[in-house]
């Protein structure tokens, strides 16, 4: 399978511009370590109006790896990986990705002489070595905490697994990325009022305003249940207009 070419033309969405996540390791799939990149790289897709629609666990498995970046890659714009491309006999992420795209990998001279601006040379072992591993064509995604680099391949953002250093990486890329118009998100208390009670109204809304999502939110207090409902949108009238039927369909409830 040869490289992808520019995700702005290929993805299969049309205009909108989407994004999956993968997480490789099995530290994540024991529940040894508690994945916080997920909220990161969503927090910062939604920001700059990407639509984030899938995210995977998968293990630290070369067959695993290949399958999913082979088809996450080929249904959305941008696939975003974190996890596996430290000094280790399991970091494989990249060797795995490098399978994916059927291109070659080796140590990159840019990707050794960031090692080198951390390590004296004499310093630079196999292991360390590993983390210069770099697939055939990819560009190199900076890393400012520990400068081992991430990198980009076609439309596949290959990343850290810790945290503080997948955050640097992504702070590195995110002025590359496209993004659609931001999404308006408008938050409708419902108070106490049960949602069987006004989930077939909301239901009749949704499909009455079907360019925007709603959603229904519970959560406990110390007061009992509360709930939330969430209009989100593009287009600031067709989310006024949502609004404004949930909040009439909440004050009939009331009455």
């Amino acid at each position: 399978m040869s490289q992808s070419s520019d995700p702005q033309t290929s993805h299969a969405q049309g205009s909108e511009v989407t994004a999956a996540i993968l997480i490789i390791g099995d530290e994540i799939l024991s529940g040894r370590t508690k994945d916080k990149n997920i909220g990161t790289i969503a927090d910062m897709l939604t920001e700059i109006g990407v639509d984030l629609r899938e995210v995977r666990i998968v293990p630290d498995a070369k067959e695993e790896i290949v399958a999913a970046v082979n088809a996450l890659r080929a249904r959305y714009t941008y696939l975003f990986t974190s996890g596996g491309i430290g000094p280790t006999h399991d970091d494989i992420t990249a060797d795995s990705v490098a399978a994916a795209f059927g291109v070659g990998i080796d140590v990159d001279p840019r990707a050794r002489a960031m090692l080198l601006e951390r390590h004296r040379p004499e310093d630079l072992n196999e292991a360390r070595l590993r983390m210069a591993r770099i697939p055939d064509g990819a560009d190199l995604i900076a890393n400012p905490v520990s400068k081992a680099p991430g990198f980009r391949i076609g439309n596949v953002f290959v990343m850290a697994g810790v945290p503080q250093i997948m955050a640097a990486m992504l702070d590195e890329i995110r002025p590359t990325l496209t993004g659609n118009a931001p999404v308006i998100s408008e938050t409708i208390e419902a108070g106490a009022i049960p949602e069987g009670n006004f989930a077939g109204g909301l239901s009749e809304i949704a499909t009455a305003h079907g360019n925007v999502s709603i959603g229904s939110y519970p959560s406990m207090t110390p007061e009992g249940f509360r709930n939330r409902i969430v209009v989100r949108g593009r287009d600031a009238g067709s989310v006024a207009a949502a609004r404004a039927a949930v909040e009439k369909l909440l004050e009939n409830l009331r009455v």
